[in-house]
């Protein structure tokens, strides 16, 4: 099971090197001034704002911005992933998310991320699937994030959080990613999996290296890519037959093995819906709570709000979901030709639905640029997607959320922010790869 070729590496060797070629062929704004030049003198039929050098650098922004007021449907010939279609605006994004009959995510089409290619190169997983096999296999997984399995995590993650706050340096700088948003999402998934919890790291290093492409930080080659996959994919079948040997239990793991339509899935198909879970997982709640201690400290009246009234919790996680927009993008392939927004889409074309514009949509959300945690209606955010492909998990990614910032507040009058963050080099993942901050003081 070590030696699972989860892809071809010669084949992604190929594609990788052009790639590569057409990101270095394009400099990259490194200041909103610069970002705001170029996206508004670049001819509109060139603007391209899938560049992950533009989301390491945070200065994407002004494309979507003149892409929404512009052309809000465009299509883009050449980029670093092939021609695809921007979907930008809030509602069309809606329109695409709630169509699967003209806009699928099919794995062997190309699935649900820029870029993807279909067949081999991509791993079949429940939200690169199409009813009625989607259905199926999401409702086996669904009672863990059940209200009742909730109610029953939400003490371990209590504990767990403070436990964790508890660690931490006080009067000292320190990379709250790795410490606190990193360790706690690793704990919540060990747990749902079941999956040892002294090797809980794993996890997150694992769902770094499905997301990276090679030389840009997280892995060097394809070859190591492959080898930490196919390690990953060792440990899931192992658990996988484990389970499959035991009585059912109340994990991810075990509900997939003695499903009766998924105990007998294909090895990759399994693996797909593992690697599915452990990125959705971990990315959305990580990536939003390192998202909530830069968001307050940028904006100080707001954690004053906060510190003030502790019942403003449940909306500041909604508005830093929306604020933060943890997966910046979804994909989906169009099956036949489709009339949208005035533009004829072709059957084959990809469709890129880029929430992270869609949150910022002032047609929908008002001042959506501004980071307010008292707003009036702060779960009307699209970071979670619409219609049968929802995250699943979203409940799971706010109460973990929730419970990290009471405990937080019980602890600590202030965590500041002391550097840059250092921005992940993607354009699916919007997340922080290390915040420095400091901790003056205990209550």
């Amino acid at each position: 099971m070590a030696s699972a070729k989860i892809f071809d590496a010669d084949r992604q060797r190929e594609g990788h090197a052009r790639f590569v070629a057409y990101l270095q062929s394009r400099a990259i704004p490194q200041t909103p001034e610069a970002a705001r030049e170029e996206a508004y003198s670049t001819p509109i039929e060139k603007l391209d704002p899938a560049h992950p050098g533009l989301f390491q650098a945070n200065t994407f922004w002004p494309f979507f911005e003149r892409l929404r007021r512009e052309d809000p449907v465009h299509f883009v010939p050449e980029s670093a992933f092939g021609p695809y279609w921007a979907i930008t605006r809030y509602n069309d994004i809606m329109a695409v998310d709630t169509n699967h009959k003209q806009f699928s995510s099919e794995a062997s089409l190309g699935g649900i991320v820029i870029g993807g290619k279909g067949g081999e190169e991509t791993l079949p997983m429940f939200i690169a699937m199409d009813p009625p096999k989607h259905d199926v296999q999401r409702k086996t997984v669904s009672p863990v994030v059940s209200p009742g399995n909730l109610a029953a995590l939400a003490p371990v993650i209590r504990e767990r959080a403070g436990a964790i706050l508890d660690r931490l340096p006080i009067g000292e700088e320190f990379d709250w990613v790795d410490l606190v948003s990193k360790e706690l999402t690793a704990m919540t998934l060990a747990t749902l999996f079941d999956f040892p919890y002294e090797q809980r790291r794993k996890l997150t290093r694992w769902s770094d290296v499905t997301t990276a492409p090679p030389g840009f930080g997280i892995v060097d080659t394809w070859e190591q890519k492959q080898q930490e996959m196919a390690e990953c994919f060792a440990a899931f079948m192992s658990l996988w037959q484990e389970r499959r040997a035991a009585e059912p239990k109340n994990d991810l793991i075990s509900m997939l093995a003695h499903g009766p339509q998924t105990g007998d899935m294909d090895p990759m198909e399994f693996f797909g819906n593992a690697i599915l879970l452990i990125v959705g997982g971990n990315d959305t709640t990580r990536n939003t709570i390192t998202g909530s201690i830069l968001a307050l400290n940028e904006n100080p009246g707001e954690y004053d709000k906060l510190r003030a009234n502790h019942g403003l919790i449940p909306s500041m996680v909604s508005e830093t979901i929306r604020w933060q927009t943890p997966l910046a993008h979804m994909r989906r392939t169009a099956v036949e030709d489709v009339e949208f927004g005035g533009k004829l889409i072709r059957a084959g074309d990809q469709v890129v639905m880029w929430y992270v514009s869609g949150n910022r949509d002032d047609s929908v959300i008002e001042r959506p640029d501004d980071y307010l945690i008292d707003r009036a209606n702060p779960r009307r955010h699209i970071s979670f997607g619409f219609g049968i492909h929802r995250c699943v998990g979203n409940r799971v990614a706010e109460m973990q959320l929730q419970i990290i910032w009471e405990e937080i507040l019980k602890r600590f009058p202030v965590v500041e922010v002391t550097g840059e963050p250092k921005r992940v080099f993607s354009t699916f993942v919007k997340g922080y790869e290390s915040l420095p901050v400091r901790i003056p003081a205990r209550h």
